[in-house]
């Protein structure tokens, strides 16, 4: 057995894992392409839906809340919000903003009215129905 390692030996090695890793690569991105569209949430799409994005967007809620673990970490995470409260209550805690409770942080008022409470509701809802398998591990977010 040889004891040194030869040039055609490192590059025989480097040729070999590079052809393995994008072998690898390439399956992992097919296994992927098969597997997105079984987790689309498409048919639940509406402009009301559209219309609670564009009300999510124009008031930097992503500025405080992640959606989906994207965003900022001060507020709750708001992915699995309509699951674990409920539209009512999506509602009633926006309409109450601020609620003043000293100690601890305040949402401000965004002064929205039912239709665009509604729109926001349906959006976060939409958004619960995604399937992300199961993200963010934290029921509460």
């Amino acid at each position: 057995m040889s004891a040194s390692f030869t040039k055609s030996a490192a590059r025989n090695i480097f040729y070999g894992g590079a052809v393995f890793f994008f072998l690898l690569f390439l399956a992992m991105t097919f296994d992927t392409m098969q597997t997105l569209p079984k987790r689309d949430n498409r048919e639940n799409l509406t402009e009301s839906v559209a219309r609670g994005k564009h009300i999510w967007e124009t008031r930097n809620c992503i500025g405080c809340h992640t959606l989906m673990g994207e965003g900022a970490y001060f507020a709750p995470e708001l992915a699995n919000v309509y699951t674990r409260r409920g539209g009512d209550f999506i509602k009633t805690w926006m309409k109450i903003q601020p609620t003043g409770t000293p100690g601890r942080r305040q949402m401000p008022q965004f002064h929205l009215d039912d239709k665009q409470l509604d729109d926001l509701v349906n959006f976060l809802k939409y958004t619960s129905e995604v399937n992300t398998n199961k993200w963010p591990p934290n029921i509460e977010g």
